[in-house]
């Protein structure tokens, strides 16, 4: 019997042996009878397509622990921390059978993190007064809230907390369930092993960044240390089939093309300010790579994440949609990608405390925004990545593993 439910957010890009340490440590901390995960399906948070499909990272997920995997609607899994944070705990807490989420960050202290959260939920006269001094001074939001942060709490140890992304994310978390009211309790574990962004494998926990690393050169043997046995298997075989595997750079000739034949491409995008549309513009023009393009065009108020992400939205033609208001609206539904036995349960249950819409075969009637979205995303995946059909989010039903 399924009494306590822990829920997760990931992307597994791919599933590796850091996340096979914090799926353990969900369920030995909260004492959790099942594993409830939102996952991102084919496009990341930081603007980067996913290195494998969503069914595929779906089923290394269920078959490496996880019960049941939802799919974050793309306008969420492609958008900031704070909309990525909405959406993926708004999800978890529509469902009305999760008691806790557990997450990674780099502090590892939950209650330091509630600090923060609560005030950004609560905005206190102090605070806002401070940030909007910031702001006036020329710093980017970023910057200026960290820095209002830090006065506001009189502590200078907040801005470190504040330059690691997993904290970010972890008090966007807290923030989202503070404003939601909702009943689900937060548990954070400090994050293990290399930095995100580090590209050498280590005999702990390598990131997913070396992991790619390697499968750019479909240099899977290399893997056994860093990937559980599962993970290892399902990349191995692709490997072994000619699975193409898909990288940020595959984007480029497409948004190259799009930008040069098109010069309102960028301007209705969220993230576009300030005549940064026109800087990317010109800089296309001579850039052989995204990475050069990016380069060229941050700056220190536009960082490289956020022109990644914007270029990506480009590329999925987001810019036809209303992404601000669409990212501060709760997802109308939940989307299974996969499920065990246990999720199996955990579906019924949703369906007895629950009014939200489970989908597990996309119908071409009456599709919501968030949907065209998702449906939108795996076409411009599929044009990446030949083992998917552009029409697959018709064609695929939820990976099922006894």
């Amino acid at each position: 019997m399924i009494i306590i439910i822990t829920g997760i957010i990931t992307e597994y890009n791919p599933f590796h042996k850091g996340h096979e340490y914090h799926l353990q440590k969900a369920k030995s901390d909260t004492n959790s009878d099942g594993i409830v995960c939102v996952m991102s399906g084919n496009f990341m948070q930081r603007g980067i397509p996913s290195i494998i499909d969503k069914w595929k990272r779906a089923e290394m997920a269920i078959k490496n622990g996880v019960d049941l995997v939802l799919e974050l609607p793309l306008v969420y899994s492609i958008s900031s921390a704070e909309y990525f944070a909405f959406g993926s705990v708004s999800l978890l807490n529509s469902l009305g059978i999760v008691d806790n989420l557990y997450f990674g960050s780099e502090d590892g202290d939950v209650s330091t993190l509630k600090k923060i959260a609560e005030i950004l939920a609560d905005e206190p006269f102090e605070y806002k007064t401070i940030l909007k001094e910031n702001l006036k001074s020329g710093l980017p939001f970023h910057s200026s809230r960290s820095n209002a942060l830090a006065s506001y709490i009189k502590s200078d140890d907040i801005l470190d907390i504040l330059r690691n992304s997993n904290n970010i994310l972890g008090i966007e978390y807290i923030k989202t369930l503070k404003l939601l009211n909702s009943s689900i309790c937060p548990y954070t574990l400090k994050r293990q092993g290399s930095a995100y962004n580090d590209y050498n494998l280590t005999n702990s926990f390598s990131s997913a960044t070396s992991i790619r690393e390697h499968l750019k050169k479909h240099d899977v043997s290399s893997l056994t240390n860093s990937l559980p046995k599962h993970s290892y298997e399902i990349l191995y075989n692709l490997s072994s089939s000619n699975y193409r595997f898909i990288f940020e750079e595959d984007m480029f000739k497409y948004i190259k093309y799009k930008l040069l034949t098109n010069k309102n491409a960028l301007i209705n995008l969220p993230d576009i300010s300030e005549g940064l549309d026109k800087k990317i513009l010109k800089e296309v023009v001579n850039c052989n790579s995204l990475n050069e393009l990016i380069l060229k065009s941050k700056s220190k108020r536009y960082t490289y994440t956020r022109i990644n992400r914007i270029l990506a939205q480009s590329f999925l033609n987001l810019e036809d949609f209303d992404l601000h208001k669409l990212s501060k609206t709760p997802p109308p539904y939940a989307r299974i990608l996969g499920f065990n036995a246990k999720g199996r349960d955990m579906i019924k249950s949703i369906k007895l405390k629950s009014n939200i819409n489970i989908i597990t075969k996309v119908s071409k009637n009456n599709l919501c925004e968030h949907m065209k979205i998702d449906i939108l995303g795996t076409k411009a995946y599929s044009i990446l990545n030949p083992a998917v059909n552009p029409m697959d989010d018709y064609l695929k039903t939820p990976i099922i593993i006894s």
